[in-house]
């Protein structure tokens, strides 16, 4: 019988006993129906920045859910909840004097940044700036905008027509970039990128690429967003990835790390120099979600910013992506794996060929990580202890030598 639940990027011809049920997490591991225990190599879906099962959140919310469950932030309204994380966030952003536009998921904030992006060239008058340059192998979560804005093709294939205006350049090509301004300058508003590209194939950018987008951007008179849904709240060693390649984009998208996904929570920081431009009596931001600013996901991501500051999980991240790649290129140097390429608690073990034999071998070792294609994603949570790190290490080494090499 097929399950109730039609399953996201997964085929609708699945069985429900196909399924690998999970009921319960604790720290840097989440168990199964039958009690297996897994170590989450890739925190939960790039994500749970300060481990599972943490009271700190749980109470958090349930205190929140107590007074106020839910209520719109649609004028009149506010909370103070969602007040309170509008500031913590914008607080750790390169954008302190900014201000913070909630959704629920990435795409909500992807799709978001986009309508911001061409607003603001309509509000200055320059109506045909409607282009929006993404790069080749960058994701945007899956809502039209985000889908359009999809480097990734597979994911653009089959949804007929999508939103207009949309140009793609190579990934790491600056020159390509440059090329798109040449071609279509006074008609882009805006760049979105990933400082590192994620679910692409964990990608970190060549030295020099975002500051030189940076000038880009600036010379031709567009705006440069980051989506920072999986670099944003520590993974990279900084709050943000921004912060750690030293550019600063006018709009950042966030989800995912903001709340260690114990609730859904998104959204935008806008630039004070674009906030000022909307910052008119007569104009009303005529866009929003019933669920912007919800009082209990804000709660949320309260309680888990103050656990990222006080367990010192920025400087986790440094710690965990060293032995990362010290482990990584240690398989290279025996052959184990191709390569590897990464920065802070975000990693890639390049195979060379498809992953899915090595992927489910780890799976059955008890170790979750990510298949992209020809590479393993590795994305743990910042409390993941050296040890339950080297045990992701030694059961990549078990799986490929187990695993039988495609010819």
């Amino acid at each position: 019988m097929t399950p109730a639940l039609l399953h996201p990027f997964a085929s609708p011809a699945k069985a429900a006993g196909d399924y690998l049920s999970l009921v319960r997490g604790e720290g840097s591991r989440v168990f199964d129906a039958s009690g297996k225990s897994y170590i989450d190599g890739l925190a939960n879906l790039w994500l749970c920045q300060v481990g599972h099962g943490r009271r700190e959140i749980i109470d958090a919310v349930a205190a929140q859910m107590s007074e106020l469950e839910c209520y719109n932030t649609f004028n009149p309204y506010t909370n103070p909840a969602a007040d309170a994380a509008a500031e913590s966030v914008r607080a750790r952003s390169p954008h302190p004097d900014g201000r913070v536009f909630f959704g629920l998921g990435g795409s909500d904030a992807v799709d978001t940044a986009l309508k911001l992006a061409r607003l603001t060239m309509q509000r200055r008058g320059d109506t045909a700036r409607q282009v929006i340059i993404r790069r080749e192998g960058g994701y945007h979560g899956t809502n039209m905008g985000g889908t359009s804005a999809q480097g990734i093709a597979l994911n653009r294939e089959g949804w007929g027509d999508l939103v207009p205006h949309f140009v793609e350049v190579p990934r790491d090509d600056i020159e390509a970039m440059a090329r798109a301004f040449s071609d279509h300058g006074e008609r882009i508003a805006a760049v979105i990128t990933e400082p590192v590209q994620g679910a692409g194939g964990v990608w970190p950018p060549p030295d020099g690429y975002l500051p030189a987008l940076r000038r880009l951007c600036d010379l031709h008179g567009s705006l440069l967003i980051f989506d920072e849904v999986i670099c944003g709240f520590g993974r990279t060693g900084e709050w943000f990835g921004a912060q750690r390649f030293g550019v600063v984009p006018d709009m950042m998208t966030f989800a995912k790390g903001v709340t260690s996904g114990y609730q859904p929570l998104s959204g935008v920081i806008v630039s004070r120099v674009l906030c000022a431009e909307m910052e008119d009596p007569d104009f009303i931001l005529r866009t929003g979600y019933t669920y912007s600013g919800h009082p209990a996901s804000c709660a949320a991501a309260v309680a888990n910013i103050d656990l990222i500051d006080g367990e010192g999980l920025l400087e986790s991240a440094t710690e965990i992506g060293a032995q990362l790649e010290t482990g990584l290129k240690a398989l290279v140097d025996d052959g184990t794996i191709e390569s590897c390429r990464g920065i802070g608690a975000v990693w890639a073990a390049e195979l060379g060929y498809d992953t899915m034999a090595v992927w489910n071998g780890l799976l059955d070792r008890g170790v979750i990580v990510r298949s992209m294609g020809t590479a393993l994603g590795i994305c743990p949570p910042l409390v993941i202890s050296a040890d339950e790190v080297g045990t992701i290490l030694d059961a990549i080494s078990d799986s490929v030598a187990s695993a039988a090499k495609p010819d």
